[in-house]
């Protein structure tokens, strides 16, 4: 006899909180302040069982479409068999942190403004579109 797989099967470690990090919420986390557009991941947080995400979406990132007092809701895309559904789930502040996927394309959107200007006071062209990476040359042996 097989047993069902429960809502929270598999979830030893996803919604428990980590060794010697158990207790209250760092106050930052409610602290925060989220707009519509921000860009953010979704985590469990073993301490708080209100507006939980599904195991399904840990770890997702999404866009914030709508923030409230206590909680943000988000869109994200799920896979379901061939295609992507959006999905828009409201999930308490604790459970979302702001994603870091965004900083390394605005760190290059600055420093492309910055080669580019620097080019034009200097009068020369400049490289600003990213290339594959050369494969490596064999180097010759005697």
């Amino acid at each position: 006899m097989g047993h069902a797989a429960g809502l929270r099967a598999g979830t030893r470690y996803a919604f428990s909180r980590n060794f010697r990090q158990k207790g209250m919420i760092q106050l930052s986390t409610y602290l925060r302040q989220y707009k519509v557009g921000d860009i953010v991941d979704i985590k469990a947080n073993g301490a708080v069982q209100k507006g939980m995400p599904h195991k399904v979406y840990h770890g997702k990132t999404g866009v914030i479409y709508n923030v409230t007092k206590s909680a943000v809701g988000v869109i994200i895309y799920k896979k379901v068999k061939h295609r992507y559904i959006e999905k828009r789930i409201n999930l308490r502040v604790e459970h979302v942190q702001l994603s870091r996927s965004r900083e390394d394309f605005i760190k290059r959107v600055k420093k492309n403004a910055e080669l580019k200007k620097q080019a034009k006071a200097d009068g020369n062209p400049v490289q600003v579109k990213r290339l594959p990476v050369a494969p490596a040359r064999p180097t010759s042996s005697p």
